[in-house]
């Protein structure tokens, strides 16, 4: 008995609804085959998640908060002046 291999991954979160996306896969040729079929994954994960991101922050009101100006600041040091 075969099966058809696929690319897949789900997610679940308390604050959404759960979702899995799964991408069917011929046996690849070469890494680069595969690598491709991941990135596309990523991809659509990466579309997926900020997408829920987007609707917690509207949710519970973290751009008034300053997430957005947290966000703009990642990675660099911030000076506070008093």
């Amino acid at each position: 008995m075969s099966t058809t291999p696929s690319l897949s991954v789900s997610y679940t979160s308390e604050t959404n609804a759960p979702f899995t996306v799964s991408l069917p896969q011929s046996p690849p040729t070469s890494t680069d085959a595969l690598r491709q079929s991941a990135l596309s994954l990523q991809d659509r994960v990466n579309k997926e998640l900020t997408e829920r991101m987007e609707e917690d922050n509207a949710r519970n009101g973290a751009a008034i908060n300053g997430t957005d100006k947290e966000e703009e600041n990642y990675g660099e040091e911030v000076v506070e002046e008093d």
